[in-house]
């Protein structure tokens, strides 16, 4: 197993964020198992020295869910001190009770250590209890009682991104023609039809908004200079809010009528704005539909 592989078990009260850390280590390049049985935890080892080093990163969730077989983490994390070219450490998230009881029942989900009566009070009583020795093993412990989810992912952020990591946020472009449908995964669409339509321009009408004289006469307009004015600084607004809430990656959609022309010169055009500053990919949906036969 390379020198380099890191292993982080995540453990703590059920609520107080494991999920949410878990998909926020993905986002990072983890490769992330959730509600991994502890004694499992040697073999799942076994199979990233397998890997020949391509799996270099590991997150495992491991708690009361798994009912009698959280008691053998103990004997796991022995087991893994032998391992002496894998570091491991563990983070263990807890709340407070009136948080944890408030999303309990914003979830309306039994508590998996509540006993027969139900009560998520008597859940977490027992949960705390049965963990606190967990607790006091490990490495890192975070209080997620006051934290929205994006405040931690900053923290998570902070302690466990390498530098070599590519960025958290990005930005995905997506040019297509409205006569060929909405695409389903935007979170933002804007409508370029209103911007003169190369397409009946003869000598431009077989080329794309790739080509410097489509892209040119769809630049040349006032309309277009007065759009991309107020459209770049409604970007630059948005942007920093999707961030800010957590989000891993904006998709920005741009559309014109076969999804050729306009909408392609100007997501090239958003993408020369935002590549200072994000990483930014863009596809073309529909670009070759209306290609001429």
């Amino acid at each position: 197993m390379p020198q380099d592989v890191q292993m982080l078990i995540i453990t703590g009260m059920s609520g107080a964020g494991k999920s949410v850390a878990i998909e926020f280590l993905e986002d990072m390049g983890y490769f992330c198992v959730d509600n991994l049985p502890p004694a499992l935890i040697p073999k799942f080892s076994e199979l990233v020295r397998q890997s020949g080093g391509t799996v270099k990163r590991v997150a495992l969730v491991c708690d009361l869910r798994g009912g009698g077989f959280f008691d053998a983490l103990f004997d796991a994390l022995k087991e893994l001190e032998g391992y002496t070219e894998l570091d491991y450490s563990i983070l263990y998230l807890e709340a407070d009770d009136e948080t944890l009881v408030r999303r309990y029942k914003a979830t309306r989900r039994k508590h998996p250590s509540a006993p027969n009566s139900g009560r998520i009070v008597d859940g977490i009583d027992r949960e705390r209890k049965v963990l606190s020795k967990v607790r006091d093993r490990s490495d890192i412990v975070i209080n997620t009682t006051r934290l929205r989810p994006a405040e931690l992912r900053e923290l998570l952020e902070n302690r466990f991104r390498q530098p070599a990591h590519s960025p958290r946020f990005s930005v995905h472009i997506l040019s297509f023609g409205f006569k060929y449908g909405l695409p389903i995964d935007a979170d933002l669409v804007f409508d370029v039809r209103f911007l003169p339509n190369p397409f009946y321009i003869e000598e431009l009408k077989p080329h794309t908004g790739l080509d410097a004289e489509v892209r040119d006469y769809v630049m040349k307009w006032s309309s277009t200079e007065e759009f991309l004015e107020k459209w770049l600084t409604l970007i630059d607004f948005l942007i920093p809010q999707y961030l800010n809430e957590g989000k891993s990656q904006v998709i920005v959609g741009i559309g014109c009528t076969g999804g050729r022309h306009r909408s392609v010169a100007m997501a090239e055009r958003l993408r020369e704005h935002l590549g200072e500053d994000y990483p930014v990919t863009v596809v073309h949906r529909d670009i070759g539909k209306d290609a001429l036969k």
